[in-house]
This record gives C-alpha cells, sequence and structure tokens, in this order.
C-alpha cells in the first residue's frame, strides 16, 4: 500500500508526474525510525503532526489516524529532517575539453539551473546554499522557487562570486586582452576596501542572502597557482565588514593556509575547500566558530579526472592531481581536531543529484554515519542563521523531512534513495 493516504487525484497524477499535495489541514506522520538532526539516539515508533507547515507535535507511540485527514505511513522507514547542501552551484557541471560548449549563454544557464535544482530536491536536500553562479540566476530561481512557480529546494544564494583581478573567479581569466573589458566591483572583481564595499552593496542590491569571495587559487580556472593568497587582510577585512552591515553571511573559498588564515581572522563564516589547511588555521577555526565545508566530492571527483589524457586544460590538471586527493586527509584531520563540519559537496563540479556520495565519503574518512547527518540538518542550519526553523525535528520548526527504506546508521548511502520529501508542510 502506498504510504501517502489522499484523494484519488493525487494517487493518479503521481503516476505521471513529481507532484506534490499542500497539507492544508493536520497530517500524521508515522515513523518507524526517527532521527531528529540533534540527538544522537534514534527513535523508534513516533508520531509526528503537521499543522499547515509546522511541525504541531511528537509523540511516542503510534497514536490513531481516524482523526487525520491526511496521513503518512512510514512505519517500515526512516525519517530525518530535510538535507542542506553548503556548496551547490546551480546552473553548469563542468565538461571535458571535448565535451564542454563555445559558449553558454546566461539563458541556458538559467534554464539548467531549474533542471538541477529538481533533481537536488529529488535526492531529499531541501535546502541549498549557491556559493556563485554569472551574477542573478540563483537569485531568480529562489525567488521563483519561493513563489511556487518551480519545484527546487530553499535557495540561500551568493550571487556572484567576488574575485581579485586574475584571481579564481575573475570571469575574464583566459581571455585575449582585446576580448574583455576590464571587469568593475559590480562585475564580481574588486581591488582594495573601497571596491569590496562596492562589490558587496551591490550584491545586497541584487538581493543575494550572503557573500562568496575567493581568498586563494582555484583548481579549475585557468591560472597556474590554486593555493596562492590573492585577498590582503585588509581586503577580506572589508568584505566582512561591509557584510555585517547588511546582515549577510560570508563564505569563502580556500585551498591554501595562508588566504585562509586571513580569512577566518577577519571572522567569516565558512571556509569552502580548505584543502591544505594546516594546525594554526584549524586552531583559529575553533576559536573563531569557523565552519569548515570540506566538499571531498569535488576533490575525489577531479582527481579521477585527472588521470584522463585532455580532459582538463593542462594548466589545470595538475592541480587538479595534487588538491583531490588533499581533501579527504585534511577533512580527517579537522574532524579528529574538532572544527565545526557543515555538509557540502560543490555540485556542480560533479554531476548535480549526486550529493548523497559525500555522506559515503564523510564515513569512510572517519565521521559516524549521525554525525555526518546532522552535518547535513542542524550544523547547516546553525551556519545559515536559521536553526530556530530548519535543521531538526522539533515542535514549531518548518516542517522539513525525508523519509528513506532501512537505517542509515546501518549503511549511510541508502541516502540516495529517498522515497518521501516533505518541504515546508508539503509532500512530494
Amino acid at each position: 500500500m502506498n504510504p501517502i493516504r489522499k484523494f484519488k487525484w493525487f494517487m493518479f497524477s503521481c503516476v505521471f508526474l513529481f507532484t506534490c499535495f499542500d497539507v492544508d489541514s493536520k497530517t500524521l506522520i508515522h515513523a518507524g525510525k526517527l532521527i531528529d538532526g540533534k540527538s544522537d539516539r534514534v527513535q523508534s515508533r513516533i508520531s509526528i503532526v503537521v499543522d499547515g507547515n509546522t511541525i504541531a507535535d511528537i509523540q511516542e507511540g503510534f497514536i490513531s489516524s481516524n482523526d487525520f485527514e491526511n496521513y503518512i505511513d512510514l512505519r517500515n522507514h526512516t525519517v530525518l529532517p530535510g538535507l542542506m547542501d553548503m556548496h551547490v552551484h546551480f546552473g553548469g557541471e563542468y565538461l571535458s575539453k571535448a565535451e564542454s560548449p563555445l559558449k553558454v549563454e546566461r539563458e541556458m544557464e538559467a534554464i539548467l539551473a531549474t533542471q538541477h535544482a529538481l533533481v537536488t530536491f529529488k535526492s531529499g536536500f531541501t535546502t541549498v546554499r549557491q556559493v556563485g553562479d554569472s551574477g542573478l540566476v540563483a537569485i531568480s530561481l529562489r525567488d521563483a522557487i519561493n513563489a511556487g512557480k518551480v519545484i527546487g529546494p530553499r535557495i540561500f544564494a551568493a550571487g556572484k562570486t567576488i574575485a581579485t583581478t586574475g584571481g579564481h573567479a575573475d570571469p575574464t581569466n583566459g581571455k585575449a586582452l582585446d576580448d574583455y573589458a576590464y571587469p568593475l566591483p559590480e562585475q564580481g572583481v574588486v581591488n582594495g576596501p573601497y571596491e569590496v564595499y562596492t562589490a558587496v552593496r551591490q550584491r545586497y542590491k541584487d538581493g543575494a542572502d550572503g557573500i562568496k569571495i575567493t581568498v586563494t587559487g582555484g583548481v579549475l580556472s585557468p591560472a597556474k597557482s590554486g593555493d596562492n593568497p590573492q585577498f590582503t587582510q585588509e581586503e577580506v577585512d572589508a568584505v566582512v565588514s561591509a557584510a555585517k552591515d547588511y546582515g549577510m553571511w560570508v563564505a569563502v573559498h580556500a585551498h591554501g593556509a595562508e588566504g585562509m588564515k586571513r580569512a577566518i581572522k577577519a571572522g567569516v563564516d565558512s571556509i569552502e575547500h580548505g584543502t591544505f589547511m594546516d594546525d594554526e588555521a584549524m586552531d583559529l577555526m575553533i576559536e573563531n566558530g569557523t565552519y569548515y565545508v570540506p566538499t571531498i566530492s569535488a576533490g575525489v571527483w577531479v582527481a579521477e579526472k585527472s588521470k584522463i589524457d585532455n580532459f582538463f586544460p593542462e594548466i589545470v590538471r595538475p592541480k587538479a592531481a595534487s588538491v583531490g586527493p588533499q581533501i579527504s586527509g585534511t577533512f580527517k584531520k579537522a574532524h579528529k581536531r574538532g572544527v565545526k563540519i557543515a555538509f557540502g559537496t560543490d555540485a556542480g563540479v560533479q554531476k548535480h543529484g549526486t550529493n548523497w556520495k559525500e555522506f559515503v565519503y564523510m564515513v569512510e574518512n572517519g565521521m559516524s554515519e549521525m554525525k555526518a547527518i546532522q552535518s547535513a540538518t542542524i550544523e547547516t542550519a546553525k551556519l545559515l542563521r536559521i536553526e530556530d526553523k530548519l535543521g531538526s525535528i522539533e515542535e514549531g520548526k518548518l516542517a522539513d523531512m525525508i523519509a528513506v527504506k532501512g537505517n542509515p546508521l546501518d549503511d549511510i548511502s541508502i541516502l540516495e534513495n529517498i522515497e518521501v520529501i516533505i518541504k515546508d508542510g508539503v509532500v512530494y
């Protein structure tokens, strides 16, 4: 029997569509097992009552369903909070030199972003943080999802990433001098604190939720170094100061230790990748409460692809070969040392919808299954400063939940197969 009891039209339409129904009246969920996102204990035989978009009640045991119009039977499932990925790039996926199109217009990027959002949502991720695109793609998609025009996860968007001249995320890298106009701060390239403020304020004007900067070199950009510092201390200080003025978080792309230490000292919210993080950087992160978003998946993917001739440009290939394998070791050391970790994949380097693999890599590198799940629920909510609304299954919080057959604490890879998704009280 289908676990969801609802009107006949729903049962008919779900044969053909990835569809949903609104929980207008109270809905009862019977959960065989519950991982609530906060407790280290798995609860059994739990009743969850959803009223509108809110979790209204949680009781031990299976209460009667007779008084509820909507009933979801998940007695053979494990129910968890909706998952969150703190590092995605909707609108693109890295392709080999042979597969890459000569150009990708923003209109195509927007269309692809809608597709990527849907496949990510169907993978159980009800909230994501988009840390960089060509400008307004994710911001517009966020608004369309919030308005109910398209289906997808809740998006927190950074808009166009901010870089320094020639740095990772400078959109003119690799272009002939006569083929571009010098990029302005509004377009994401800054030099000096004054231009930093201009860029941050433009993103506020654009409607971004936060700021993404690239304080070191990167793997996939057409530049020699993947880890050199690319923001001065004064520049990154200005980023954080301006962002705080507007209530925005700051996420920092960083492979090299010096660049990330400057960022941590400035007070950023998270370090992304953190490949060559040293002991001093880890101690600073613990001292400042900075989150680490490891993106092991991207490291594994670029390392594998670096073995294929002509997959990457020759200037990229050695960076992919050296940086990729290092991330797993850094994650293992940072976790053991006590650095706060939030789940993030860098999906868009590898395919969207494969986000679940990050759980497998985290467990393989020393994190318990429960802590890996918490890194994608309550810890990610804390990073986004929304733990009062999301990140755990508790009375009064928004009804974001997923369900899987079996117990992910026995086999974390079952998170590949999500059977029920509830976002904001809507069942999909």
